[in-house]
Formats: structure tokens, sequence, C-alpha cells
């Protein structure tokens, strides 16, 4: 089926608003002249275009394509990601937003230099635009490459003009623009959803009969309590591991820690946690419910040639189901396009900001505020010129796509292990820290590769040279943490190293940053604890006396490597709202103000923690 002229209309109404929001904020307000303004957005954003602009990362153009695929093939078990979400939401409300949002920083690798020192800060940095440069590319290119197998629309065209428009409303507009056009993409995301199950359904008998065809098929799953850490997809993997890869993406990654530190105030930042689960709830929903709709059509009516990739099933559906509805396929690709435009926009925004604030402003103290916001726009652009070349680059790599796809994941859980370090173990000094990201890293790649290679860990096999072959999850690091899907025929049972490679990709993020802290943490003892007059304690986690309130003060002693101001950290303060008191009198309005909460006299090691309250 060929696009008609309504379906171009409608995918160039998409790019056509998303350009006018950058230029409506480019031309407005203070039109982007301060760096506060262009990349925080002036800490002046509600609750609800952040959670939106959440949700908008989170449903990327790969999960668009991919969770319906996992559902088609394996049945409703991936839907028990949802229970991973809670929790997944919950602990960065309370516990990474405060330390962030009082900080009043705004990259967050200004939180590593403050906890430890500039060199664990850079590579934390560089670790991040490594991640981010090599995801971009493949972000716009792989949905692009589907789009055109299946429907012939012109691939570098497609290409060009998202980059390109991204790149624009993202320079000229700054993370405010990016905000809305997220607002505005997520409901277009939905519309384009929700329009395929309604048609979907509509055309094999209605709702009930999927579910009950589906339910006669075996695609209905039941709760799998399978604690083994190989299989690839259980209620533990899912339930727990998600948790994990929740918590790498919403708790300590860039592009969403910059939209809480947009909210003006740190109520609404933790609201957004709370308003985006039920979005996110309503997302997965309905990504399972087109899978379980196209199962059903494919009984009736089969979708595509044997040799089709998972991620062209959605694409080969959605043209034959809505072939004779001018509109609603070009609504679709508008759909899949948001998941594109959005995560790439947040990429570019979010590398400007690291770029900026990490690499150029500590070399050049001295910049004045109208010369730093140019140069932050001219980092933006440069960045999505980059995008461009990424995608270029990307359609030359051929199986190594796989590897690049996964690589976004790899990284995720080791920054998430060196952030925990740095907030619930004062004892943690910089060399333990920069030692337990260089070991999660290894770690990371020699799992990750090795189970590429080996074809285990849920990623059985390599694709073809181009093929598009995609992940099957939702959100920015579990997307690209997994790679294919495996062949529905049961692989061998692994053996001896093969076996350690077989971990599924869902515990990736648990493993990864778990050899961080251990690492972090022994490498620590073996040099020496952070003494307790040199540790900042706005950089700890105000609940850290809730975890260590029911441990004998001896072992308290013991958790925080034996140095008595350590110990002494974990008395709670008396009467402190939550918050801190800070030190001195003469900041004491001012930071009290901020909520930063910390109690610390000046001629004290001690310091005291104040709980967050839930």
């Amino acid at each position: 089926m060929e696009f008609t002229a309504i379906d171009y209309s409608i995918f160039a109404l998409l790019l056509v608003l998303s350009s006018a929001i950058g230029l409506f904020y480019a031309l407005t307000g203070d039109r982007q002249r301060t760096v506060q303004e262009f990349l925080l957005a002036n800490r002046d954003m509600g609750c609800l275009p952040v959670a939106l602009s959440l949700l908008a990362s989170f449903q990327s153009a790969v999960a668009i394509l991919g969770v319906p695929a996992e559902i088609f093939r394996f049945g409703t078990e991936y839907w028990f990601l949802g229970c991973s979400y809670f929790l997944g939401l919950l602990i960065p409300a309370h516990i990474f937003i405060p330390v962030f949002y009082r900080l009043r920083i705004t990259s967050t690798y200004e939180y590593l230099e403050l906890r430890f020192n500039k060199t664990v800060r850079v590579f934390g940095t560089v670790t991040f635009i490594f991640q981010m440069v090599i995801y971009m590319g493949v972000v716009l290119y792989a949905p692009a490459l589907a789009l055109n197998a299946v429907t012939g629309f012109d691939l570098w065209s497609a290409v060009l003009t998202m980059g390109l428009v991204c790149t624009l409303y993202t320079t000229l507009g700054g993370l405010k623009a990016v905000i809305w056009t997220d607002v505005f993409q997520t409901l277009v995301m939905l519309a384009g959803q929700v329009a395929v199950i309604v048609v979907g359904a509509w055309r094999v008998g209605g709702m009930a009969r999927v579910w009950r065809v589906a339910e006669q098929q075996g695609k209905i799953a039941g709760i799998d309590l399978d604690p083994n850490p190989l299989e690839r997809h259980t209620f533990w993997s899912l339930a727990v591991g998600g948790i994990f890869m929740m918590l790498s993406l919403y708790g300590v990654n860039q592009a969403q820690v910059q939209r809480y530190l947009s909210a003006r105030s740190e109520r609404e930042a933790k609201l957004s946690c709370y308003a985006v689960f039920p979005c996110q709830q309503i997302v997965l929903c309905l990504s399972c419910l087109t899978g379980l709709v196209m199962f059903v059509y494919n009984q009736e009516h089969p979708l595509a040639p044997t040799h089709s990739s998972s991620d062209q099933l959605v694409l080969f559906f959605v043209m034959d189901v809505l072939r004779d509805l001018p509109g609603l396929p070009g609504l679709f690709v508008a759909c899949l396009f948001s998941g594109s435009l959005s995560t790439i926009s947040s990429a570019f925004n979010s590398l400007a900001t690291v770029t900026m604030e990490d690499l150029v402003r500590p070399h050049f103290p001295e910049l004045s505020e109208s010369r730093a916001t140019l140069i932050s726009k001219l980092l933006a652009l440069g960045y999505g010129l980059l995008c461009l070349g990424m995608a270029y680059v990307s359609s030359m790599l051929g199986p190594v796509l796989q590897a690049a796809i996964s690589i976004f994941g790899m990284v995720g859980g080791p920054l998430l292990g060196l952030f925990c370090l740095g907030m619930f173990f004062p004892c943690a000094n910089p060399t333990g820290a920069a030692v337990g990201l260089l070991a999660g890293l290894v770690m990371a790649f020699w799992v990750g590769i090795g189970s590429i290679l080996q074809g285990t860990g849920g990623a059985k096999g390599v694709p073809p040279a181009n093929s598009t072959a995609l992940p099957t999850v939702g959100n920015l690091s579990t997307v690209l943490a997994t790679t294919l899907l495996p062949p529905t025929s049961a692989p061998p049972s692994p053996t001896g190293l093969q076996r350690f490679y077989s971990l599924s990709y869902m515990w990736y993020s648990a493993h990864n940053s778990t050899t961080v802290i251990l690492v972090g943490v022994l490498v620590s003892l073996l040099t020496g604890p952070t003494p307790a007059a040199a540790l900042d304690p706005r950089t700890i986690s105000p609940v850290l006396p809730w975890l260590l309130c029911c441990l004998p003060p001896k072992i308290r002693q013991w958790f925080c490597c034996g140095a008595p101001g350590h110990a002494d950290a974990t008395e709670k303060s008396n009467g402190v709202p939550n918050g801190l008191v800070p030190p001195g009198p003469n900041r004491q309005g001012e930071e009290e103000e901020e909520g930063q909460g910390y109690i610390r006299s000046a001629g004290a090691p001690s310091y005291t923690l104040q709980e967050t309250s839930f």
C-alpha cells in the first residue's frame, strides 16, 4: 500500500507544528537569552508537562515497534514489567530528586564533583556522551529503515527531515520547546496506537474475541516465579530487574533529571514522577493490546513473509488493517516518528547541557552569560548534525548495529551504581568511585558483547546486514539493553562460561550497578575512606537514616567504614522539617528556603540527616 496525499499531509503537519513550538519559544519570553532558560526552561515548568515529557522519552519509536512484536511472538509475560514501574518511580521521587534538586545543579555530573572530585565527574560525563552519541543515530535510523522496508517511504528523506526539524526546534527553543513538543508528540503517539487497536479489534470481531482467541492460543501468560536469572523473562526478572532498569533511566539519566530540575519546585518534580506512573501503565497496555490484536488478525490474514524481521510485523499490520482508511496510516507514521523526535531531542538537549556545564564552563569560568548561551545553542546544533552523521554510520554497520543498540543499556547500570555509591556509602572515596565505574563498564561490556557473540541472554542470533531487527522493550535503558528477539525454537542449554553470557538482559542493570558498588566500597576500604570533614553532607541521600536506623551502632559504624564521623551521620536531627539546616548563621535563611536540609557545625566533622517524608 502506498501513502496517500492525506497521509503525507498528516505527517507534514507533525513536523510543522513541532517546528512552530520551537519558534514560539525562541521568540517569546526571554527568548532563550540565558543558560538557565535554554537548558532548564527557567526552572518554571509544572508537573504535568514534565510528566508527559518524561513519558515521551520513555516511549521511543523502537518501543512502539518492539513491544507489540514481543507480545505477538511470546505472549503477555512482558506485561509484568509494569510491576516495576511503581518502585522505579517512587525511589527517584524520594531519593534522587531531593538530592539533585536541593543542590541546584544543572548537570547530573556536577553531583559527582561535589561528592568525589573533578576526575570522577569527567569520567561520568564522557561515559554519558559516549552512550548518547551512539544511541541517537540508531534511534533515528532504525525506525526509518523499517518504515522504508514496508511502505516504500523514502529512507533518507525521512531521516534528514526528522533530524533537521528536531535540531531546529531544540536549538531555537531550548528545553521548554523540547518539553512542550514532547507533550504534543505524546498525544500523537497515543492517538496513533488507539486508532490501530480500535480498527484492528473491530476487523476481527471485537476486543472480547481478541482476548478469547489469544487465551486459546496460549498467548495470555500466567505468573512465572522461576528464580533462574538465566531465563529471559520471568516475573522476578521483569518486576525486580526492571526496577534497576527504571532507576538507571528515571533516577540518574541526565535527559530525565534535567526535566526534574526544570520544575518550579521540588514538590512539582516529585509530582511529575507520580503523574507519569499511570501514563506509563496506559502506554504499556496499549502496546500489549496492539500485539494481541495483531496476533489474532494474523490468524485470519497472514501479515508478512517469513523472512521479515520482527519489528516489521507492526508496520505490515498497520498498513494492512488501515489500508482503506485514508489518513490513519499517516497518523501511525506520525506516531512512530513522534517517538523518534521526542527521544533524540532529549538527547540533543542533555548532551549540550553536560558538554557546557561539565567540559566548557570549568575551563572558562569567566564566560559571560550571553556567550555561554550562544555556545549552548551551538552545541545543540552540533549534536543535531552529529546525529545525522551517526544515522549514516548506522546504515553502514550491518550486524554491528545490534551491538551499537546494546551499548546504551550496558552503560546505564554502571552509572546508576556510581550515583548510588556516592549517595549511600559515605565511606566511598574518589579512587573507589573511578575504579568501581571502570569495573562496572568492563563487566557490562564483557557480559553484553559476550551474549551477542554467543547468541544468548535474549540476543539469539545476529541479523543480516542492514536488517531492521530491533529490541523489544519499552524505555531508553531497557530498549537498548536488549537486542534481537530469540527464535521460537528453544536454544540448547548453555554450559561453562556461556552460562555467564546467558544472564537475562533484564538483570544487566542490577548486575552492573552492584559491581560498581562492591568494587567501589572495597577499593575505598583499601585506600582509606573519605574523611568525614571532607564530605559534603548535601551529597548523601536524606533517607540514609531510614536504611540504617535498625542497625546496632557498631554495625552502622562498620557500614560507614569505621569512621566515627560517618557513623554519627546516621543520627536523625530533631525538629528539622524535610530538609536540613545548612552550616553557618549567615546562610541559614537562604539555604533553608532551598531545602538543603543539612546540619553541620563549623567545628565538628559530623553531620545530621533528616529523612525525606514519604
